[in-house]
Formats: structure tokens, C-alpha cells, sequence
């Protein structure tokens, strides 16, 4: 079996651009996807923070009731109170005692006014929590139905081009396996500094696919003998004829069943 290194360059530039175009595929299927991914992810984690927001109003909400209870509790206990005052108060002997008596009358008085403002304070806060509780539940709602559709669009798109992306990234792999380390450091490097992700590009009516630069005739000529391998001036980009390209795109094309 011949090595690598004594590969023609016809054959490194045909299994580059065979890379090329399954890489390319891969791109297209990740650029379907669009921004669905994130969309997803962004949704999902603002209903977990409106999920916490619900449920520390909640928590709030269950407090100002145990206050409430709390305050009437001690209502509770100064109407007691207050009655067994009333009735000590028939059986005083001085007025040391009435005085004394009495002052504890006014502060469980006092306290039972308190207590009755406190309750009105609870009741004010837990309506104005209940009001933020409803709005936070009908936006997990809203939020939700929204994640719900843009799931579903996301899963129909996985459904369709999951085993062809599987296949394709195994290709991929596969193919890379097969050209030098040197030129797929190059490739990718080319591939990460253009826009569409395209490293390696045919002719197209004498310029670079997807340039307006024209290519000298000369160079043309010799981008076509495919004896070495010739770089755009301008892109960066590595450049095959048109042939070569037509070829190996069918080729692809039935290799991974398109």
C-alpha cells in the first residue's frame, strides 16, 4: 500500500475536496438547526428562573399566612387575657391593685391593636405577592407553550437529518484519516478564517468560487493540471478546476446517498 506522502497532488486535492464537501453538507445541516438550539436553551432557562421566582413568592406568600395566624393567636390571648382582667377587677382591694390591673388592660389593648395592624400589613403584602405570583405563572405558561413549539420544530429537524449528519460525521472523520496531517492543519485553518467555511473551491467562470477576482489564464492552466496545489491570492482559499470538482462532487453525491 503507498504511503501518504507519495500521494499525487491530483489525489490530495481530490480527497480535499471531498473533506470539502462533506463538511460543507455538515454546515448546512447545523445552519438548518439555525438558532433553534440556543432558542431552546435560552427558554428553558428562563423558566427555571421564573420556576425559583414562583415558588420564592410562594414561600412568601405561606410566611405572611403564618403571620397572620401568628398575630391572631395573640389576639386570642389578649381577649383571654382581658377577660380574666375584667373579672379581677371586681375583687380588687386597693387601688395599687386597680392601677396595676388596668395597665395591663391597655397594654393588652395595645397589643391586640398591633396585632390587628400587623394583620392588615400581611394581608395587603400577600395580595400584592398573590398578583406577582399570577403574572409569573401566566408568563411560565406563555414561556412554556412557546419552548413547547420551538422543541417541536427542533426535534421534526433532528428527526430528519440525524442519521444523514451521523453518517456524514463519520465520513468526515474517515476521510481526514486519509490526508496528511500537514494539509488538514491548512484546511481547517482556511476553513475557520472565511466566512462560509469553504477552504477549498472550484473555478467558476474564471474566478474563485464565490469571488469577483479573476484568475489569470496562466494560473488557470495550471490549476488545472492539478501538479500543485495553488492558493487564491485574495481568499486564501485553495482552488481545484471545475472538472475535478464536477467529479468528486458526484462522487459524494451517491457515497452518502444524496
Amino acid at each position: 500500500m503507498a504511503k501518504k506522502t507519495e500521494a499525487t497532488v491530483e489525489s490530495k486535492l481530490r480527497a480535499l475536496y471531498d473533506l470539502q464537501l462533506i463538511d460543507s453538507r455538515i454546515d448546512e445541516i447545523i445552519s438548518l438547526r439555525g438558532e433553534l438550539p440556543l432558542e431552546v436553551e435560552d427558554l428553558e432557562n428562563e423558566i427555571a428562573d421564573l420556576n425559583s421566582r414562583s415558588e420564592k413568592i410562594k414561600a412568601e406568600i405561606d410566611e405572611g399566612e403564618k403571620g397572620i395566624t401568628d398575630q391572631k393567636q395573640i389576639i386570642e390571648n389578649a381577649k383571654e387575657l382581658l377577660k380574666k382582667y375584667e373579672d379581677k377587677l371586681k375583687n380588687v382591694r386597693n387601688n395599687r391593685e386597680y392601677n396595676s390591673i388596668v395597665k395591663e388592660q391597655e397594654y393588652q389593648d395595645l397589643e391586640s391593636q398591633l396585632a390587628e395592624k400587623k394583620i392588615k400589613e400581611y394581608k395587603q403584602d400577600i395580595e400584592q405577592k398573590q398578583e406577582r405570583l399570577t403574572s409569573v405563572n401566566e408568563k411560565i405558561e406563555e414561556r412554556s407553550l412557546h419552548l413547547n413549539s420551538k422543541k417541536g420544530e427542533l426535534d421534526e429537524i433532528l428527526k430528519e437529518t440525524h442519521k444523514e449528519e451521523d453518517l456524514l460525521q463519520k465520513k468526515s472523520t474517515e476521510f481526514e484519516k486519509g490526508i496528511e496531517e500537514r494539509l488538514v492543519t491548512a484546511y481547517k485553518r482556511i476553513r475557520e478564517s472565511v466566512k462560509n467555511g469553504l477552504a477549498i473551491v472550484p473555478i467558476e467562470r474564471g474566478a474563485s468560487g464565490g469571488s469577483y477576482f479573476s484568475i489569470p489564464p496562466q494560473v488557470q492552466l495550471e490549476i488545472a493540471s492539478r501538479n500543485k496545489i495553488i492558493m487564491d491570492e485574495h481568499s486564501g482559499r485553495i482552488l481545484v478546476d471545475a472538472e475535478l470538482a464536477k467529479e468528486e462532487q458526484e462522487k459524494i453525491q451517491k457515497l452518502v446517498g444524496g
